[in-house]
């Protein structure tokens, strides 16, 4: 590698909402997530509804006195 040409790559650490902590290096610092790969649904396997904003309580409420096929 050129010398003086690459930005500096430091230890950082990867904090999740959960509570994970992640040590690794970055060239952007401690940083926090909102879902990682220990409470993410897909790698747990247990079914949990992400309600932003009351978005599915807002579709239920539309859809719940439709008439079904």
């Amino acid at each position: 590698m050129k010398e003086g040409i690459h930005p500096d790559y430091k230890a950082s650490t990867i904090s999740c909402a959960c509570g994970s902590v992640v040590v690794t290096r970055s060239t952007r610092g401690n940083f926090t997530t909102d879902i990682c790969s220990q409470c993410h649904p897909f790698y747990t396997g247990k079914a949990k509804v992400m309600d932003v904003a009351g978005r599915v309580d807002r579709f239920r409420k539309k859809y719940a006195n439709t008439p079904k096929a």
